[in-house]
């Protein structure tokens, strides 16, 4: 991904309003992130933790969404969970369901998008194992990263696909 600047990102978002998009808490280290490893950028709001985001190059625009994270790990799994953009598995609470209000009319109508993802949004840091579970107990995968990576981004075009769906 390429860097992208604050007013970019605040104007990329598509599922809330531009008062909302004003008042996104920003990543506060947004000139020093590795943007070469990004598939996407993606973040919580450190003001207000429920909030989360995750911007992404598309079609050759930027496009955002805002995100509402639950307060815990996927229900009904035992220890571990798994983000289904990104495909790795975390340990408890390192997974949650995230929300996102679908555009157009589907969004006025209150309809959203639900998906479970990495808590911190760090899926590309995780598929190219430069950021690894607390534990260090990620599976073993039979894709090389190259091939994970181009799963990764594949999974998330299908959750903005459906979260851009009119």
């Amino acid at each position: 991904m390429n860097p992208i600047t604050e007013r970019e990102i605040r104007a990329s978002f598509v599922n809330c309003s531009k008062g909302e998009a004003s008042r996104v808490g920003m990543p506060a280290d947004l000139a020093e992130l590795p943007w070469a490893d990004l598939d996407f950028l993606g973040w919580r709001d450190p003001g207000a933790p429920e909030r989360a985001y995750l911007v992404a190059e598309r079609r050759g625009r930027i496009v955002g969404l805002s995100l509402r994270a639950s307060g815990g790990s996927a229900r009904g799994f035992a220890s571990r969970s798994m983000c289904s953009i990104c495909l790795t598995t975390r340990t408890a609470g390192g997974v949650a369901l995230m929300t996102a209000r679908r555009t157009g009319d589907a969004g006025r109508q209150g309809n959203s998008i639900g998906q479970y993802l990495c808590t911190d949004l760090a899926c590309s840091l995780f598929v190219r194992g430069i950021k690894s579970s607390a534990v260090g107990s990620d599976l073993q995968e039979s894709l090389d990263r190259p091939n994970r990576i181009v799963r990764t981004v594949a999974n998330l075009n299908a959750f903005l696909d459906r979260v851009l769906a009119s």
